[in-house]
């Protein structure tokens, strides 16, 4: 353990209800593994801080009591935590992660986590979060002495420092006992929408009770990967540990819009030597390599028709053939896909395959957004600060008054979130790699809100650098002289916009008014991804007044008025 001198020691752990137990005189010939951590010369503990539930109230006082009598220096603090079940592991780690998540920790204390008092849920999960990096401290293990015929109440202990190669055994089985606890999507998933709930534990039925596929429809960043390399390990943690199956091979994943042409065929499908120009040796394809296992296809919206029609084909028939060749590969593997378009949209434009589509439909999962989930919001932010913090080794917090600024911020009508959980996964890096002394404050955040709000500006369309308001202030002034609009006003006032969208019978009969409104909705539907993202910006302040908001369908009943689709507009 490398500390600097000058540092106080601080020690966390559960109360022993069973270890440590106690009342009578005889308690002091026995060893105890709270009691023994200040029996020690060479250990010198400043703060002692104990979890205990209210029920042990009396032990703890004990406790705090036999400490102070052996080791006067050192200051005990007691902690009330209220677990429904010691053993269930969901309920102890969200109630040591929200433990980790109010302590104070300072920079100038070394910390030790105590592992021997508590269940093994509670160990295994003591050491997620300080192995995660979201406790800064080594570990501690007291044991008794090891002749059982001495009376010995100090025992002995030793620190275990995570970064130690010897200590990869202890690893591995803590790992092997979370797989053993932790297989639900429901656990590694922390929401409070009811909505997003029920979605999970649809979703972890299928992955446990079916092989047919699995299709993820939500918008860029919704979180659609993240969630399907969840629902593999679920699959094959339950694959393991059922007798007489197999264990789920590896998890193969694409993203399907970086593949083009004869390479798209290639990287799936593979290829012979000498199939095309530039095919010197032969090649696989994922498709071979998911056998046996899941192949996630992102993006599959974005697959070219005659990839489409040569998937449907490896699906249904469970065999393909690689570019060049005449012999087939036969191959067996579960597909699960996501998209963030609606390829129920992309079949009736001739985008994609209805046959395909119908193969992937069986299980179909709309994931919502961001702005769908904003009472997840602060259980995200401390994933996120958990999760750079590991990557850093270091530990970041928010001062109370900076996180109430960013949290109203961030679940305010100013939010619009466009880029999902990638937005929030780029703000907290840029939050923590600004910070000083790895504490974020309010200038921290406001500097912060400056960037997002500008990131999340509409791009400047009209008249070169001139903003979106003044462009619009100028097409009503131009428009205001006329009772009708013709091909001449509407190209000096709108840029051409209503021009490129309208046929000539709308454009001499639409009426100025709504001609400036429908060339500011079609800016807005250009710079957004989607039609629902362009919703939720357009009608942000009048969705809560509707009993059942849909931005989506409000959008496309629109620009139905002007015998407009969403998908054109792109």
């Amino acid at each position: 353990m490398n500390s600097d001198s000058n540092n106080k020691t601080a020690v966390i752990g559960f109360l022993g209800t069973t270890l440590d137990n106690g009342f009578n005189e005889k308690r002091w010939q026995r060893w105890r593994p709270t009691v023994s951590l200040g029996l020690h010369d060479e250990l010198f503990v400043d703060e002692l801080h104990i979890l205990y539930s209210k029920r042990d109230k009396r032990l703890f006082k004990i406790i705090a009591d036999d400490v102070a009598q052996v080791s006067p220096h050192t200051t005990v603090i007691g902690h009330h935590v209220a677990l429904t079940s010691p053993w269930d592991f969901a309920d102890v780690y969200a109630e040591l992660y929200d433990f980790a998540a109010r302590f104070d920790f300072q920079d100038n204390t070394d910390y030790l986590l105590h592992l021997t008092t508590g269940t093994h849920v509670a160990q295994i999960c003591w050491f997620l979060l300080v192995e995660a990096g979201f406790i800064p401290a080594n570990l501690i293990q007291t044991s008794p002495c090891p002749r059982p015929d001495q009376a010995d109440p100090q025992g002995r202990y030793q620190v275990i420092d995570l970064d130690v190669s010897r200590y990869d055994g202890l690893r591995e089985r803590f790992e092997a006992e979370k797989q053993q606890h932790w297989q639900t999507l429901q656990a590694n998933l922390v929401t409070q929408n009811a909505a997003y709930q029920k979605l999970i534990s649809d979703i972890e039925k299928v992955a446990t009770r079916s092989t047919a596929s699995i299709l993820l429809m939500g918008a860029t960043g919704a979180g659609k990967s993240q969630l399907a390399g969840q629902i593999y390990a679920l699959k094959k943690a339950k694959a393991s540990s059922a007798q007489g199956k197999n264990t789920l091979e590896q998890f193969i994943e694409v993203n399907c819009a970086t593949l083009r042409g004869d390479t798209a065929m290639s990287v799936l499908f593979g290829h012979v030597k000498g199939a095309f120009t530039g095919a010197a040796t032969s090649r696989d394809g994922l498709l071979k390599s998911a056998d046996g296992g899941l192949l996630f296809l992102d993006e599959i919206g974005e697959l070219g028709l005659d990839e489409q029609a040569m998937l449907l084909t490896a699906l249904e028939e469970q065999r393909f053939y690689p570019l060049g060749s005449d012999t087939p590969i036969s191959v067996s593997f579960q597909l699960m896909a996501g998209t963030n378009k609606d390829l129920r949209q992309a079949v009736a434009n001739g985008e994609f395959r209805a046959d395909l589509f119908a193969r992937l439909n069986t299980w179909t999962f709309f994931l919502p957004s961001l702005k769908d989930r904003l009472e997840d919001l602060p259980a995200n932010i401390d994933y996120e600060l958990a999760r750079l913090g590991s990557e850093q080794q270091q530990q970041y917090r928010f001062t109370p008054e900076a996180r109430q600024l960013y949290e109203a911020f961030a679940m305010s009508t100013d939010a619009t979130w466009q880029g999902n959980f990638r937005d929030l996964t780029a703000s907290m890096i840029r939050l923590t790699t600004l910070a000083e002394s790895k504490v974020i404050r309010n200038d921290d955040v406001q500097a912060e809100i400056e960037r997002l709000t500008h990131l999340w500006e509409l791009p400047d369309s009209f008249n070169g650098s001139d903003g979106l308001n003044s462009g619009n202030v100028r097409t009503k002034n131009s428009l205001s002289n006329n009772s009708t609009l013709n091909s001449e006003t509407i190209e000096k006032g709108s840029h051409n916009i209503l021009i490129k969208y309208l046929d000539e019978d709308m454009l001499t009969t639409i009426d100025p008014f709504d001609a400036v409104q429908l060339a500011y909705v079609i800016e807005v539907c250009i710079s957004h991804k989607n039609q629902a993202a362009a919703g939720r910006y357009l009608y942000a302040n009048s969705r809560d007044k509707l009993k059942s908001p849909n931005d989506s369908d409000r959008l496309r009943k629109y620009l139905m008025k002007f015998g407009l689709r969403f998908d054109e507009l792109k």
